[in-house]
């Protein structure tokens, strides 16, 4: 850990001096501030049209932050060849990437808490002026949708830590990412579609299936950290969804950053 955590705020501090922060950070304020003009545009939904343009705000924000900036995080000690320097110190391979990791980790939670705490604002704001529409309202949903969107996006900078392990330039590293996030937020809805093609009238090959499924299981199913609409209404979930979603989480993710050290060892660098 003594090795770890010089490499982690060396990495958030990095973050967090990049100027792709202050413009995510300026976008979501904006997006906040037109939360209060949506929503008052639907009278009747103020409070669940306020609650799911919060989170999809913060959602917004966050995957921008693991695509421009987490991202080049590693691919930035590469190309300016400062990645020599850190590992000619007594620093193996897999604390350099661990330590990248946690830094990126902290970035998001930190990044995600402040834009939390102006959706809260926004939120309570909406509430307080439309305290009629707020009937099935729930903090404690909202809270742990965040949650779940955090837990997301340190799987999904895993995976791109996973990618740069073995990739040659950062774009290949963006472009694999955002195709796994593309693929993460519809596999569950195209896997059940495939398995029940009759329903919508349509036909679909056995080797279809087979695919649909392996893919089901090798990438991560990002549409289950998803609870935007459960908390837009207010409904609670099973205490063993919770836990089953941030056991797949953590696991997924370990699993994710653990393979990328194992990759990393054996990296050749120009």
């Amino acid at each position: 850990m003594t090795v770890l955590w010089p490499i982690t705020l060396i990495t958030f501090k990095e973050g967090i001096r990049n100027r792709a922060v202050y413009g995510i950070s300026l976008l979501a304020l904006l997006l906040f501030g037109a939360n209060f003009l949506v929503a008052g545009m639907m009278p009747r939904n103020v409070g669940k049209v306020a609650v799911d343009f919060a989170l999809s705000t913060i959602s917004l924000s966050g995957i921008l932050l693991v695509l421009f900036i987490g991202i080049n995080l590693l691919a930035k000690d590469i190309d300016r060849r400062t990645i020599y320097m850190v590992l000619a110190r007594p620093i193996s391979r897999s604390q350099y990437i661990i330590g990248k990791f946690f830094g990126m980790c902290l970035l998001i939670i930190v990044t995600i808490g402040l834009l939390s705490i102006l959706a809260a604002l926004s939120i309570g704001s909406l509430k307080a002026l439309y305290p009629n529409y707020f009937e099935r309202f729930s903090w404690s949903m909202i809270l742990l949708a965040v949650l779940f969107e955090m837990l997301m996006l340190i799987v999904l900078s895993a995976l791109s830590f996973l990618f740069a392990s073995f990739t040659s330039t950062s774009f290949i590293t963006l472009v694999l990412t955002v195709i796994t996030y593309i693929i993460g937020q519809s596999l569950a809805d195209v896997k059940a579609l495939v398995e029940s093609p009759q329903a919508v009238g349509i036909t679909v090959s056995p080797l279809t299936v087979k695919t649909v499924q392996t893919a089901y299981y090798v990438f991560p199913n990002l549409s289950l950290f998803d609870i935007k609409l459960q908390a837009a209404h207010g409904l609670a979930l099973p205490f063993s969804l919770v836990l089953w979603t941030l056991s797949y989480g953590v696991i997924y993710g370990t699993l994710a950053i653990v393979l990328a050290s194992l990759i990393f060892r054996k990296k050749e660098f120009p």
